[in-house]
């Protein structure tokens, strides 16, 4: 097995600056086969370091001294494209390898200015990247690696025409990688028919990095109600909320009314303007918000440290997106809480994901502002600030 230890020497310096000790299941997997040139097909949990299982390569594999772009990685979201990038730039430190990030809704003439500095690894959202392409400013015939970040998200009906477009305009003997925390069967089978013969590597839950203590609780309440459960939630102590609803038309309002009652909440969905965004992020990632009121743009692939609460507003569609709204807690051995706000058909709903998921599910009330058990009215669990 290839350890850290083998990469070049800027790599293993970073590594160590960065106080890791071990690899992850899927960087141990993924990373021999990625130097090797093959293509590879990843699926692994949240939260399991799936950015560096492809990022390490890649800077390993880079040439410094070719002017040209030599490496594609495209995300879904501008705040995915914008965290991979700010990863390279920590881990490219001392290299001399340069990248450069592009995403739709920024300015296009900044953004052409980037590539006068002759970017040797590009980060963006596919749109945006194959405009560039189209428009012959990205030349894309020296590029050898192209990575799929979050794959699943980009291999959908609105981005696979993009995404293959901009495959094709590579080397024909390109490597292609993806990496997803949930992999379907269709996904796969369009993964499959962008790669050449790809290593599939699938980690399971018990082989990710041991999550810490990630209490699964719902409240019982009517629509009407949820506004009122999201205000004594973020009224709590020490507390850093990531809350998701499913309705965009919904998000500005429920936001409105806690900033009105001078609670501190933002907002993160896909109807923001790009600075928005970037200052909603940069806000709570800070600790000057302790809510974010988010759509699912927020639940794919963003390492948010320290957040305490997940709250489902409304009722995950289906028990993938339970999952990746609630990995964005309890991350690396940290503790967690994962709240849902139901009503008594989403409770049964909620149940049955919580059964297939194996997680045990407990009803609480809030008594005196705090929250407890309903049998008791006393604080079961007093709400400490997470590590």
């Amino acid at each position: 097995m290839i350890t850290i230890q083998e990469l070049k020497p800027f790599i293993k310096e970073a590594w160590e600056k960065a106080g890791f000790e071990t690899q992850t299941s899927v960087q141990n997997s993924a990373i021999p086969i990625a130097l090797e040139g093959r293509d590879v097909i990843v699926e692994s949990p949240t939260g399991t370091g799936k950015t560096l299982a492809y990022l390490l390569p890649v800077l390993h594999m880079i040439d410094a001294t070719n002017q040209g772009v030599q490496a594609v990685v495209l995300a879904s979201s501008q705040e995915l494209v914008m965290q991979v990038y700010q990863e390279f730039q920590k881990w490219s430190e001392g290299s001399g390898i340069r990248g450069a990030s592009f995403i739709g809704g920024a300015n296009m003439k900044r953004q052409l200015e980037k590539l006068k500095k002759r970017p040797q690894v590009i980060f963006g959202t596919p749109g945006r990247t194959y405009e560039l392409i189209k428009q012959k400013k990205l030349k894309m015939h020296e590029v050898k690696m192209v990575v799929l970040d979050e794959g699943d998200q980009l291999i959908v009906p609105e981005h696979i025409g993009t995404i293959r477009n901009i495959i094709k305009s590579t080397l024909a003997s390109r490597q292609v990688m993806m990496f997803s925390a949930t992999l379907k069967p269709d996904t796969e089978k369009f993964a499959r028919e962008l790669t050449k013969d790809p290593e599939v590597i699938r980690i399971n839950k018990e082989e990710e990095i041991p999550s810490g203590d990630v209490e699964h609780i719902f409240f019982s309440c009517e629509p009407r109600d949820k506004m009122k459960m999201l205000e004594k939630i973020v009224r709590l102590e020490k507390v850093k909320v990531l809350a998701f609803i499913n309705d965009i038309s919904e998000i500005t309002m429920l936001a409105a009314k806690l900033q009105y009652k001078e609670l501190s909440a933002g907002l993160l969905h896909s109807e923001l303007k790009k600075l928005e965004r970037q200052a909603s992020m940069k806000d709570f990632r800070d600790g000057k918000l302790k809510m974010l009121i988010a759509t699912d743009v927020a639940a794919r692939g963003l390492d948010i440290q320290g957040v305490t609460h997940v709250v489902h507003i409304d009722l995950p569609k289906d028990i993938n997106q339970y999952v990746h709204r609630s990995g964005r807690t309890g991350r690396m051995g940290a503790d967690g809480t994962v709240i849902s706000l139901v009503t008594d058909r989403e409770e049964r709903e909620l149940k049955q994901i919580c059964r297939e998921l194996g997680v045990s599910l407990e009803k609480r009330v809030f008594y005196k502002g705090q929250i407890v058990a309903e049998e008791d009215r006393t604080p079961s669990k007093p709400v400490k600030a997470k590590r």
